[in-house]
């Protein structure tokens, strides 16, 4: 204990940097589950998964993965309806960053989609990846 008070500051650091470490194991739990640009185009590629691109329909016009669908998150509920006769075939949801998409994943679970996934890392991740998109 008189270590812990005469060092506060140094305990803090390791508290801070501990939380650090930790924060993206825990970030990962949620909107699962998240797949990374290699699994998401095996998913394509294999298994015939379509790609949601949850952006704004201008971001979407500027440049998209290749035959993603466009369904702006926004719009998302109320055009749930448009994915019904998909719900037995994989679905890779994507925004920006990957950070806003969770939510829609869990969206779609909720109504007995079964094979929703988040990639990793959004369009950003995918443009880094050098992966085919379309203007």
């Amino acid at each position: 204990m008189e270590f812990i008070q005469k060092n506060i500051f140094l305990v803090m650091i390791a508290l801070v940097s501990g939380g650090m470490l930790i924060w993206p194991l825990l970030r990962r739990g949620t909107g699962g589950p998240w797949v990374s640009t290699l699994e998401a185009t095996q998913l394509i590629n294999r298994s015939d998964a379509l790609v949601i691109d949850l952006r704004a329909s201008e971001d979407y016009a500027r440049g998209h993965i290749l035959g993603a669908k466009n369904i702006p998150l926004a719009d998302l509920e109320r055009r749930a309806a448009e994915l019904e006769k998909l719900k037995a075939k994989p679905l890779i949801l994507h925004c920006d960053s990957g950070n806003r998409s969770g939510g829609a994943v869990a969206t779609l679970r909720a109504k007995g989609f079964g094979s929703v996934h988040n990639l990793s890392g959004g369009y950003a991740a995918w443009q880094q990846a050098g992966l085919p998109v379309e203007k």
